[in-house]
């Protein structure tokens, strides 16, 4: 969830096959005495023979490495769909039957975190029936950690570093959206005199003789804090929206894959939507805004998962939108000017749409979308072939 002002809060949200989608497979039988070992490819997960074919790799168990699976398993993204759906209105319902709506920001706060990790619970039970009905078929499937894009973190380093530079670059885009906003009169910014984040300050005691330089720099820091400390609950909905369900729809492709993972992100919302939530139009109108801008930043969480096999750097996205939107609207918003319209002016919004169809043609027109690499295991060394026998040699 992201406040975006005391009174207007926004979840914010929002996934397609590899180049060559891997279908069901068994494990292979040993390799034949003095057979040289397959070398594993850690960037696709892919097993090359000493000719160079590829060929089906596997872990040490059996599994394959490859995480997409054959089939969409359709049965089993009607139950992620119920639970994730059902669970969502019955955490937001007391939010329903109290009367109180959305006045309660404690409340709306509380039952929004819960909701949030109804995904999650989707994916555990759907993942669980899968995995059922595969072995009842003879088929295998990736590691439940690979499958979600969990574990293991190889490489290491591609995945801190997009985790790192999508927690800090959502921030920059929400900036950018600010700026859009106010670029077409949305939206008034005082960057100069900051009466906006001056009005704030000034409700809380204490702060008023605080330089405002310094105070500042310990309310970014405030908001770094906040948003690293909600990763936990990103992790409720990643895990269900960029692990389990984008990986079992890339066999659709990416992109009906990215575009079904953020529609049904949006309409999981409603629950909230439908209260005035994020954009204060509690009918349709604000559902379809919350489902296209959740489609908008869903394309773009959803590249993070494909482009680095891991679903980290999605929810360190995830955490540092929900941290920051609303903390920075406060900081740069121009106190004396009227209240914005939030479905302009938000990354949910149509300002947000704009950056983010901005950065979604620059990734497509680089390539970005076709590098889509899984989540490597650490490499065994070759067996060295055993010396043959001198009697047997002198045979030969």
């Amino acid at each position: 969830m992201n406040t975006q002002t005391h009174n207007q809060a926004g979840f914010a949200e929002a996934t397609g096959p590899t180049a060559a989608t891997s279908g069901p497979m068994t494990p292979p039988g040993a390799p034949s005495p003095g057979a040289p070992a397959p070398r594993i490819a850690e960037e696709t997960g892919t097993s090359l023979g000493t000719a160079g074919s590829p060929a089906e790799a596997v872990d040490r168990k059996g599994r394959p490495l490859a995480v997409v699976p054959g089939r969409v398993p359709w049965l089993e993204l009607g139950i992620f769909a119920v639970i994730a759906f059902g669970l969502a209105w019955v955490a937001c319902l007391p939010l329903w039957i109290s009367g109180e709506g959305l006045s309660n920001v404690v409340a709306v706060q509380l039952y929004g975190a819960l909701m949030m990790f109804t995904p999650l619970i989707a994916s555990i039970v759907a993942s669980i029936v899968q995995r059922r009905r595969a072995r009842a078929r003879g088929e295998i499937l990736a590691s439940v950690p690979r499958y979600f894009g969990i574990w293991p973190l190889r490489r290491f380093g591609r995945v801190i570093w997009m985790s790192i530079a999508a927690f800090f670059g959502i921030m920059a885009l929400v900036v950018l959206g600010y700026f859009l906003s106010a670029a077409f009169g949305w939206l008034s910014l005082d960057l100069t005199g900051l009466s906006g984040f001056k009005q704030q300050m000034a409700t809380l005691p204490g702060l008023d003789s605080v330089p405002i330089g310094l105070a500042v720099i310990g309310y970014l820091l405030i908001m770094v804090i906040s948003s690293v400390v909600t990763v936990f609950v990103a992790i409720g909905e990643e895990f269900g929206w960029r692990g389990w369900l984008l990986n079992s729809l890339r066999p659709l492709g990416a992109w009906p894959a990215l575009l079904i993972v953020g529609a049904v992100w949006g309409l999981w919302h409603a629950p909230l939507i439908l209260l005035g939530y994020n954009f204060g139009r509690p009918d349709i109108t604000g559902l379809g805004l919350m489902v296209g801008g959740c489609i908008m930043v869903g394309i773009l969480f959803g590249w993070l998962r494909l482009r680095t096999g891991s679903v980290w750097p999605a929810v360190f996205a995830h955490a540092g939108l929900n941290g920051s939107a609303g903390m920075l609207m406060i900081l740069l918003i121009d106190a004396a000017a009227s209240s914005p319209d939030p479905a302009l002016t938000m990354i949910l919004g149509v300002s947000g749409w704009i950056v983010s169809a901005v950065v979604i043609v620059v990734l497509v027109a680089t390539g970005q979308f076709r590098r889509q690499p899984e989540l490597g295991i650490k490499k065994t060394p070759p067996a060295e072939a055993a010396p043959q026998p001198i009697a047997q040699a002198q045979n030969d």
